[in-house]
């Protein structure tokens, strides 16, 4: 019996996409025309409530010129710039991120900086060994974004890849305080757009760490809760 349906090619962009990512994010971080529009400082700060730049400087306040950084995901707006600049000449800035057109954003952005690099990985499995050893290791928002099985891989990963006397920070959603009126525009979003965001508001992020108590946990919540940075370190 022949087939009358031609073969559909594979879209570029969608190619070796985790599932998750295309049925919940196809619209904020897969679809290329979505993540063109999105992709702004403006669009960021309004997502943030008016936050961005604090949560920004809480995760570039960790680096120091010289150092050498593992990003796990791309992040709208100037942030990678901004982290590799400071990174500067003397050091390394690796990005990493599953989707390609959050890799051609990257690299774009990170274009004519030979300090950085660029590399197509799922945050849970990226092998660095033949890189560096980083001093920092930084998850910006990526946690809430991720199935609940995920969300352990990538911490375990994250620590099981950290030297001693490197730290990993992690910036992203809390569990905000009552009295706090985004709590309840928060809840809304999580319930229609943002199904694996809940989970942070129940647990602490080292509640996803196999062996959490070989390392210390400093957070620093903000925006009456909403937010947090988590910063981590073995402990001496």
């Amino acid at each position: 019996m022949t087939n009358n349906h031609p073969a559909l090619a594979i879209d570029p962009y969608y190619d070796g996409v985790p599932a998750y990512m295309t049925e919940v994010y196809d619209w904020a971080y897969v679809d290329p025309t979505w993540v063109r529009a999105l992709d702004r400082n403006w669009v960021v700060r309004v997502l943030l409530f008016l936050n961005d730049q604090r949560l920004m400087r809480s995760y570039l306040n960790e680096i120091e010129p010289g150092m050498r950084v593992w990003q796990l995901a791309h992040v709208y707006g100037d942030l990678v710039t901004r982290a590799a600049r400071k990174v500067g000449p003397s050091g390394v800035f690796h990005l990493t991120d599953v989707t390609p057109i959050q890799i051609e954003h990257g690299t774009r952005k990170l274009a004519g900086m030979e300090w950085t690099k660029v590399i197509r990985t799922d945050a849970a499995a990226f092998n660095h060994a033949e890189f560096v050893d980083y001093d920092l290791i930084c998850s910006f928002f990526l946690l809430h974004e991720v199935p609940e099985e995920k969300k352990y891989e990538i911490v375990d990963h994250m620590l099981d890849k950290l030297p001693k006397g490197s730290k990993a920070v992690f910036v992203d959603y809390h569990n905000p305080a009552r009295w706090q009126p985004i709590r309840y525009i928060l809840k809304l979003v999580n319930h229609y757009l943002e199904p694996f965001a809940d989970a942070l508001w129940k647990n602490e992020i080292q509640h996803y760490a196999r062996d959490a108590s070989k390392f210390a946990w400093r957070k620093k919540t903000f925006f009456g809760g909403v937010y947090q940075c988590v910063v981590v370190e073995h402990k001496n």
